[in-house]
């Protein structure tokens, strides 16, 4: 058995927040930290790999997955399944791996509730304005007006759910947030559920102490 089980991190906010570069700071602070591939029915793209991009599935193979309790979440955007495959994930829980998963609320939702829910760190992101968002999407000069509106709209989809994560995190100097998201995640791996060794170490202390009397 692992000295300690693995975390479910789940990182969550709106487009623009500062999600994506919070994940690969993480990633780079500690490589044993994985990032969670997910499961697609869409056909991959050029230079997409199977198993390291997604998991590319046929639409009767991903329902086949969900119907057996195989997808921790899945989701139907734009036509296609998307979902996180939960055998990688329960295995890297027992060998002590944290998984990192970047997924809007719904998914975070789905997770809470999934059988390993008791191992999720979920963590969600707020902007400090939203003034400041919107100059974050705009100086990003990747989508033209009309789509930063509808980025905006559903930013605000986003921030309206903040209360169901167990972190709170106001993104408004970078560095500062990820010196505080490290000390969340180093905290919440010394959480008693997530060191099995606890239990026969209490054992032998009873031992040792009816041996005393």
């Amino acid at each position: 058995m692992a000295e300690r089980r693995g975390l479910l991190i789940i990182l969550s906010s709106p487009s623009g927040a500062g999600k994506s570069t919070l994940s690969k700071k993480l990633l780079a602070w500690d490589p044993s930290l994985s990032f969670s591939v997910s499961a697609t029915t869409r056909p991959p793209r050029e230079g997409e790999v199977d198993g390291k991009d997604y998991h590319f599935l046929s639409d009767a193979e991903f329902k086949r997955d969900v119907a057996e309790d195989g997808m921790l979440e899945h989701a139907h955007v734009f036509g296609n399944f998307y979902g996180s495959p939960k055998a990688p994930v329960a295995a890297a829980i027992e060998d002590g791996r944290d998984v990192l998963f970047d997924i809007d609320w719904q998914g975070a939702q789905q997770i809470r509730n999934s059988s390993l829910g008791q191992h999720t760190l979920s963590i969600f992101i707020l902007p400090p304005s939203i003034i400041e968002l919107h100059r974050r999407l705009v100086s990003r000069g990747q989508d033209s007006d009309e789509v930063i509106v509808k980025r905006m709209q559903k930013s605000w989809d986003e921030i309206s759910h903040w209360d169901g994560y167990d972190f709170v995190l106001v993104n408004d100097d970078l560095e500062a947030t990820f010196e505080r998201l490290k000390t969340i995640v180093s905290a919440t791996r010394l959480r008693r559920l997530q060191q099995p060794w606890l239990v026969d170490h209490v054992r032998d202390l009873q031992r040792e102490f009816e041996d005393l009397q």
